[in-house]
């Protein structure tokens, strides 16, 4: 079974959790275990408020003030993209924590969104593209519940 969809999000708070929402319908209807869900739509929070925070100047063309979201399931994992238009990560910033030191402290007000997405997912890649922005992935192998309807081989 594959299952994908994308959505095309103006940067404001209210559509954070309309992408949650999408991701985890998709997932209980797909017989996903609610765990797994969990885990994902959480860095998928993460992720979109990153893009909603960071992700663009407002006051710019239209471009700038949304992002996308792309989710994929397809047999045995989920794979969730969020590309923003913004400046991209500061140049002293890591890509993601498990892989640099240079990211703010666990006591800073911002800049946990990477690390906890990377405690959630199995594989993060973050692309970084100065000055047209930002695309954080993820996936994670996914568990089904039993006697789920589809078939998800």
């Amino acid at each position: 079974m594959s299952i994908w969809w994308s959505l095309h999000l103006r940067r404001e708070a209210a559509s954070v959790p309309l992408a949650r929402r999408l991701l985890l319908g998709t997932m209980e209807t797909a017989g996903v275990d609610p765990d797994i869900s969990y885990d994902l739509s959480v860095a998928l929070t993460e992720a979109c408020a990153n893009a909603v925070e960071h992700g663009g100047d407002r006051d710019t063309d239209e471009a700038s003030r949304a992002y996308r979201v792309t989710a994929y399931l397809d047999g045995e994992k989920c794979r969730i993209e969020v590309a923003d238009s913004g400046p991209g990560f500061p140049a002293s910033r890591g890509a993601v924590c498990g892989r640099a030191a240079a990211l703010s402290p666990a006591t800073a007000e911002s800049g946990r969104g990477l690390c906890l997405i990377e405690q959630l997912a199995d594989h993060v890649h973050v692309r970084n593209r100065p000055g047209r922005g930002a695309v954080v992935s993820f996936d994670k192998v996914l568990k089904w519940r039993e006697g789920t309807l589809l078939d998800v081989s």
